[in-house]
């Protein structure tokens, strides 16, 4: 990296500060810090949601996975996810809104002790909030790799670089600086992405490199599916990311909650959906073409590095990896504003009930602290286990396999058809597709044979049955349970009789 690129880094951390800066003088309270007050645009809302939902990892692991098996990447991962967001758009967006509307709630675990009861709450809390701390060290390890393989940082200043930077403007701004930078990092991101692809479509001659290249990569690359990924995997993980990506992934339902009613969150999910059919093919054609412009790369991981190298002019490599920086930045401070919502609002008042007389001032101040400490800590695990290796490793068999268990009773519960399961259901169905996780997961460390889409599929299926056939066996509907359902089908709040 020459002078310009790191002047066009620098210079992006410094606007990322100054947002956060800004974003400071809209909170009023932890409603604002958590929800921005559910006065997000629409549109924004949308953009906030995309950029939060990847990471660098895109750029390392799924990067490398296209570079080394072709289309596939995109059909599994991306389409899954913009497919299950439209879906979700009609069935989760609204209700998400209309529990911070309705119903005061700034954590999309809040609700959870009513549709079901504390203990469910705080099973689904802990286990969370412990995957979440796991599953950001691995974007810090990242985005570190690319830091290193562009400009030569080692790993660990590189964590703390891109960590001390999103912990100030996240801190400072809550939700609305989250937002704001998402759209700041989503134009970065999108001239780097759009540079790339026009560089490599350059060195093809034309836009035509996008059909013309199928025929000189192996014929697998063109597969919408091959090995390891096969339909079970697809199957399995797009029911995962349909209900990860509505607000399983907290942070997601975060951004439905911001917008103003239920049917601007409608929009929000649309938009978003639209972007993630779309965007990941213009960053991922260049990693499809790159097995012809850097061949034989002993590290597929530095794909996407290797071909920048070649690619990009002095300051163009700096605005890629600004983009880079974008996407984890978003991810990590969603995460952290969510996380400390479900930690303030979820988990210390049952810990320490002198959170509960705090003033708005002091619950404001509990919230900052608490997103300092989680990304301090992720930053902590990330510096002491870092590495290459272990990106993929962790998002797919760790955070992919595990969300569907506890994604199933969260969603699911929001919706009336499944008003019948109670807490025994959704207890059952955590705790007993978490285990099925672990006993695969631990034979498979221990030699034994567990195929990827084994180790994704049988803990999702595993909830879901079990959510089914016990809330089935075992009724636990309530009045206040069916009320609390039902006021999430419209927006309109009804008009008490005397």
């Amino acid at each position: 990296m020459g002078t310009l690129d790191w002047i066009v880094v620098g210079g992006y951390f410094f606007v990322m500060v100054g947002i956060g800066w800004w974003s400071r003088t809209r909170i009023r309270n932890v409603l604002d810090f958590f929800t921005a007050g559910g006065r997000m645009p629409w549109w924004l809302s949308g953009i906030s949601h995309h950029m939060s939902g990847y990471s660098a990892v895109m750029f390392v692991a799924f990067a490398s996975e296209a570079y080394r098996l072709g289309l596939t990447v995109y059909v599994w991962w991306a389409l899954t996810i913009g497919v299950g967001i439209g879906i979700g758009a009609f069935l989760f967006s609204a209700r998400w809104n209309r529990l911070r509307a309705k119903h005061g709630v700034a954590s999309p675990l809040e609700y959870l002790a009513t549709r079901y009861n504390l203990p469910t709450q705080q099973v689904m809390a802990w286990a969370g909030t412990l995957l979440k701390v796991v599953d950001i060290a691995a974007k810090w390890a990242a985005v570190a790799v690319l830091l290193r393989g562009f400009a030569g940082v080692p790993i660990t200043w590189g964590i703390v670089i891109v960590g001390v930077v999103t912990m100030v403007y996240s801190v400072m701004g809550g939700l609305w600086a989250d937002a704001l930078t998402d759209f700041g990092q989503f134009i970065i991101q999108a001239a780097a992405g759009i540079v790339m692809f026009v560089a490599v479509a350059a060195h093809f001659g034309g836009i035509q490199f996008m059909w013309e290249i199928w025929g000189q990569l192996p014929a697998a690359n063109s597969e919408p599916l091959r090995e390891p990924y096969t339909a079970t995997f697809f199957m399995a993980l797009f029911i995962i990311k349909t209900l990860e990506y509505n607000g399983g992934m907290w942070n997601l339902a975060q951004r439905y909650m911001a917008a103003p009613d239920g049917a601007a969150a409608k929009r929000s999910a649309l938009l978003s959906s639209a972007l993630w059919l779309v965007w990941p093919l213009i960053l991922f054609f260049p990693m499809w073409a790159a097995p012809l412009i850097v061949p034989g790369l002993a590290t597929a991981d530095d794909a996407y590095i290797e071909l920048g190298k070649i690619m990009l002019p002095a300051g163009m490599i700096g605005l890629v990896l600004a983009g880079f920086f974008s996407h984890t930045m978003a991810m990590v401070s969603s995460d952290a504003n969510v996380i400390s919502a479900v930690i303030t609002r979820d988990m210390l008042p049952h810990l320490w009930k002198g959170v509960r007389n705090l003033t708005a001032e002091r619950q404001l101040q509990l919230a900052r602290v608490t997103t300092f400490l989680f990304i301090g800590l992720s930053m902590l695990i990330a510096v002491t286990s870092g590495g290459q290796g272990w990106v993929l490793k962790i998002v797919v068999d760790l955070v992919a396999a595990t969300m569907g268990p506890i994604a199933v009773p969260l969603m699911l519960g929001l919706l009336p058809w499944f008003r019948r399961m109670g807490p025994s259901a959704a207890i059952t169905s955590v705790v007993a597709g978490l285990g099925v996780w672990a006993f695969l997961y631990i034979s498979q460390q221990s030699g034994v044979s567990v195929d990827k889409e084994a180790l994704v599929a049988f803990p999702l299926l595993t909830s879901l049955v079990l959510y089914v056939v016990v809330g089935l066996l075992r009724p636990e509907r309530t009045a206040r349970r069916d009320e609390l359902i039902d006021s999430l089908s419209t927006d309109e709040v009804p008009v008490k009789t005397s």
